[in-house]
């Protein structure tokens, strides 16, 4: 059957269907990076010390962000009856999926439901979500989930003239958001409250009684909080930390060289960390882009709210693509909007795109015999298995596209999601076996079973990196605190011997670190009485 034969919702139920195993493949395959062990290591000291209030890291209170996520992470680990990489990343799925309905639920009441599912499905398969941020267990798609459904609420109940939604909902999801990131998600409301309400003359009404009751709510979700954690510590510290972590990425500290550099380079890095929708940015160059704009209200709004937004960004020298994820589905939307006239006009731009997800696919498909020829591969269990069928998909995709321009889009993710799943099969196990971070964790994992009844702590400030103490701890089982003296003679002690010379002790173990690949001793005091190593 070609695919002018096959019904087109077909594709759709394809696209779905292979969310699954291009989503949960491996999932749980790799090291932690930093940030997620932070995550996970908060969450899991949590359950350990029985304090869900007040996070800390090593026993020590943890200002950074405030514990939304590290509860939502917390609820998985007991879903699950188990604290790995696997239940830390789920979440991330969660919220993924979530956040791609969201994004369906609200263009569909102004757009066509195809045009609504490929915007869904732009968020899902862009770069630097499909081959990144899917595959950890990081708090940014939560975090845009809730920013993305906050503009949406902005949007809809500002046409609807219900004043008491907007600010009662908008609030609470801003609420939400500090709970999980800290300040950025009352930078995000305020900034797009600001301008749309100014755009739309209605300043006035960020002076009514509802705006106020909206501010009223947020104080009281965020300060209930903050009243239970000064049962537990003071807040002299808390504040300061969220504020210096929202700041500490601008013209601030990284100064105005650095700045105006970031500024002219900062548009190319994105459309490159999101093809291959990012591309068809080339739509927006038309002389009536404004007036295009003007004609559809949602789309005005969305072009308003992302360059309200992504000036932030555009002028802070270190930003992550991750940071901006709530800003994509406005953007892609605006590309699909455009999309039927560029079509229809079969312009430049139009051609270029064409040209250039065909590229892709094509390049892909070629690509995908590569497993059987690569020295690095074939170790994998059932190579030609998977390499065959994953190929003939490829193809016979790639080949539809020529078929039916119509349909390149949707093919494209089709396409995007098979390739995920080789990606999975193929490059995921070869990165976990070349990774040393795969070295680090084994090591790391045995360390922290040695005599697993005797107190561990960590010995001075060392460089202790979040990777490394999750896995400590989770293997353990016991919160790790640091101490300046080893005092206990039935303690273990985690030393790092280059940054504490001098120090007398009898090593029983040893384990390696990621970052500057070097090694950690696990000692105890060598003194007559300690307990005997066997």
């Amino acid at each position: 059957m070609s695919v002018k034969q096959l019904p087109e919702k077909w594709l759709y139920v394809a696209a779905v269907l292979l969310l699954f195993p291009a989503l949960l493949i491996n999932l749980g395959l790799m090291t932690f990076i930093d940030d997620e062990a932070i995550r996970s290591l908060v969450a899991l000291e949590m359950k350990l010390s029985g304090n869900y209030i007040a996070p800390t890291l090593h026993g020590e209170f943890y200002y950074n962000k405030p514990p939304l996520y590290n509860w939502f992470l917390l609820l998985f680990f007991n879903a699950f009856g188990q604290i790995s990489e696997f239940t830390a990343r789920l979440p991330t799925l969660f919220c993924l999926l979530g956040y791609a309905a969201t994004v369906y639920y609200y263009f569909r009441k102004h757009l066509d439901a195809r045009t609504a599912f490929l915007n869904a499905f732009f968020l899902i398969t862009c770069g630097r979500i499909l081959f990144w941020d899917s595959l950890l267990g990081l708090i940014d798609i939560g975090f845009s989930w809730i920013t993305f459904t906050l503009f949406m609420v902005i949007f809809h109940e500002f046409e609807r003239g219900n004043w008491r939604k907007l600010f009662l909902l908008s609030y609470l999801l801003t609420a939400a958001g500090f709970m999980m990131k800290g300040l950025p998600a009352v930078v995000f409301q305020g900034t797009t409250l600001l301008v749309w309400f100014v755009l739309k003359g209605q300043f006035r009404r960020l002076f009514s009684v509802w705006h106020f009751a909206g501010g009223a709510l947020f104080i009281a979700v965020v300060g209930a909080y903050y009243l239970a954690y000064h049962q537990y510590n003071s807040l002299e510290n808390v504040f300061t930390t969220l504020f210096s972590e929202s700041s500490k990425r601008t013209v601030v500290q990284f100064g105005w060289w650095k700045t105006v550099l970031h500024f002219f380079t900062f548009p190319f890095e994105m459309v490159y960390h999101f093809l291959p929708w990012s591309l068809m940015m080339l739509y927006c160059l038309r002389k009536d882009l404004l007036q295009r704009l003007r004609e559809h209200p949602l789309m005005l709004f969305n072009a308003v709210a992302f360059l309200a937004n992504i000036l932030i960004y555009w002028t802070s020298p270190e930003v992550y693509p991750r940071y901006l994820l709530m800003l994509t589905p406005l953007l892609f939307s605006i590309f699909l909007y455009l999309h039927p006239l560029h079509e229809a006009a079969r312009s430049w731009q139009y051609k270029t795109i064409q040209v250039f997800l065909l590229s892709v696919c094509i390049g892909i498909t070629g690509l995908s015999f590569l497993p059987l020829f690569l020295e690095r591969t074939q170790g994998i269990p059932y190579l030609a298995l998977k390499v065959l069928p994953l190929t003939l998909a490829l193809g016979l995709l790639t080949y539809w596209m020529f078929r039916q321009p119509a349909r390149r889009l949707l093919l494209t993710i089709l396409v995007l999601l098979v390739f995920r799943i080789g990606f999975n099969w193929f490059v995921l196990p070869d990165r976990h076996a070349e990774d040393f971070g795969t070295r680090c964790r084994s090591t790391t994992i045995e360390a922290g079973k040695l005599f697993p009844e005797r107190p561990m702590y960590v010995y001075k400030n060392i460089d202790m990196q979040p990777t490394t103490s999750f896995y400590l701890t989770n293997a353990r089982g016991k919160i790790i605190p640091i101490v300046q003296e080893m005092a206990d003679s039935s303690a273990l002690y985690i030393i790092h011997p280059g940054e504490t010379p001098g120090v007398t002790y009898h090593k029983v173990g040893e384990f390696l670190v990621r970052h500057g690949k070097r090694t950690y001793d696990v000692g105890q005091l060598p003194y007559p009485n300690t307990p005997d190593d066997k």
